[in-house]
């Protein structure tokens, strides 16, 4: 038997009995992912409980405290530098629990003794004996005075035991699918902080400079400073349809001023935005839109579209942006054009015109004639008895310029009076001829310019 002075200093007064098993199973789970191993065990024996790996087996050596080269590099193990497994002996101590390991190295318990030199101070010590079994595989913990709450309490802290389930994988880290009333952070499997109002749960896997910076000896209590740009890269680099919905339901909760966290990055709500455009049928509008244009909305869920109501200045990001897979972003305008390149005109034969048409009809020419000018880009005159709806009124236009034909297109109805008529086909042909929509500055002094002109031509006739 020997004894092996732990030179503990410093006792972590604010450690209760699962933080402690929380390095046991920590430094367990190590030894699973370095080694490829067995799952580890963890199960009631008794009064005791049992915590078991299968790797190479725990050796004094390992109780230094020492930076572990094979640790460090390895991003995904928990522990680093042989300290918390000292920590863990100290606590247990500390709160009364008796505890022993064993493995083909050897036995290692816990008492107080005498400090080497100073026989009036006693400290604690790993006291080591030979192996029993040679063969043994693995390290066994086994633990007495420990209660079920502080084993399951521990077992809370890791992600692997949550519960809570990974929704997606990044080189960030995951995305986790919150169980319960927190979002919880996780670094590297263990859990170092919660956040109420966090939509998800975040395990970091990539560990930053602040990060590094932040996690103390005790692993708990880092500030969200340490963590939130790591959790705005790990939504930015997902692209898993699950995240983007649960983001886009939120942005209708900003203007309530409801949405999670999260959702105040304003980078993070354009990412959802072009995940889940590229994963289905979606029109992103904001709620004044919804207001402003009902039947468009009514047409486009019709259409198999899901309305997602998204806030003022995510409109202005997403405006003529592509998504995830070059595709156009579907806002308002968007849908718009989509829905006119889809449109087909159902085309009439002038000869089949009934008589009162064909009397406003043959004054097409005419009506060129008072226009001037006619754009060389307009190649015809069309009639159709169907017409494009016009969203920016809530119904159908009574014409249009037509660039995939270069056709001035009007709807036969027109067709009932020469002023409807010749008013909508001089309309159509400023607009060809300035390439100006509706409802603009430019478009609206085209117009009364010619209508000025116009009146001039009449008017200036002599009789």
């Amino acid at each position: 038997m020997k004894k092996f002075d732990l030179n503990i200093e410093k006792i972590l007064e604010d450690w209760e009995m699962h933080h402690a098993i929380r390095e046991i199973i920590a430094n367990a789970l190590d030894e699973q992912l370095l080694t490829k191993t067995d799952d580890v065990v963890i199960a009631k024996k008794g009064n005791s409980w049992i915590i078991r790996d299968f790797g190479r087996g725990l050796k004094y050596s390992h109780l230094t405290q020492n930076e572990n080269q094979e640790k460090l590099s390895n991003v995904n193990v928990i522990g680093k530098f042989g300290i918390g497994l000292k920590d863990a002996l100290a606590t247990f101590d500390r709160r009364g629990a008796i505890v022993s390991a064993k493995s083909r190295h050897g036995g290692i318990s816990i008492e107080k003794s005498p400090k080497q030199g100073f026989q009036d101070i006693n400290t604690l010590h790993a006291v080591i004996t030979d192996p029993i079994d040679e063969d043994f595989v693995g390290t066994e913990f086994e633990l007495k005075g420990v209660t079920d709450a502080d084993v399951e309490a521990a077992k809370k802290l890791f992600l692997q035991f949550s519960g809570e389930d990974v929704i997606e994988t990044t080189r960030q880290g995951q995305v986790v699918k919150r169980n319960g009333k927190y979002g919880n952070i996780y670094i590297n499997g263990v859990k170092v902080s919660k956040e109420e109002n966090f939509l998800f749960s975040y395990n970091i896997t990539r560990l930053s400079a602040p990060i590094k910076k932040a996690l103390n000896r005790e692993r708990s209590n880092v500030g969200r400073t340490a963590y939130a740009d790591s959790v705005k890269k790990i939504l930015l680099s997902s692209k898993e349809k699950e995240v983007a919905e649960t983001l886009a339901k939120d942005l209708t909760n900003i203007n309530r001023g409801t949405a999670h966290d999260e959702l105040t990055w304003i980078d993070v709500q354009e990412h959802s935005v072009k995940i889940l455009n590229r994963t289905g049928k979606y029109l992103f509008i904001t709620s004044f839109e919804a207001m402003q244009h009902p039947d468009m909305i009514d047409h486009a869920r019709t259409g198999g579209h899901e309305i997602i109501t998204i806030p003022e200045n995510l409109k202005d990001k997403i405006q003529g942006a592509r998504d995830l897979s070059g595709n156009p972003i579907i806002d308002i305008g968007q849908f718009v054009q989509n829905y006119n390149d889809s449109f087909e005109f159902n085309f009439v034969d002038p000869s089949k015109l009934n008589n009162k048409e064909n009397a406003v009809y043959r004054l097409t020419p005419k009506i060129l004639d008072l226009f001037g000018q006619v754009p060389k880009k307009v190649k015809e005159i069309k009639i159709s008895s169907t017409m494009r709806k016009d969203f920016s009124d809530e119904g159908e236009t009574l014409g249009c310029w037509d660039q995939k034909t270069s056709s001035i297109v009007l709807a036969r109805k027109t067709l009932k009076s020469l002023s409807e008529y010749s008013g909508t086909l001089i309309h159509e042909l400023i607009h060809a001829k300035t390439g100006h929509d509706d409802v603009t500055r430019a478009f609206e002094n085209s117009l009364t310019e010619k209508i000025g002109d116009l009146c001039n031509h009449i008017l200036e006739r002599p009789e």
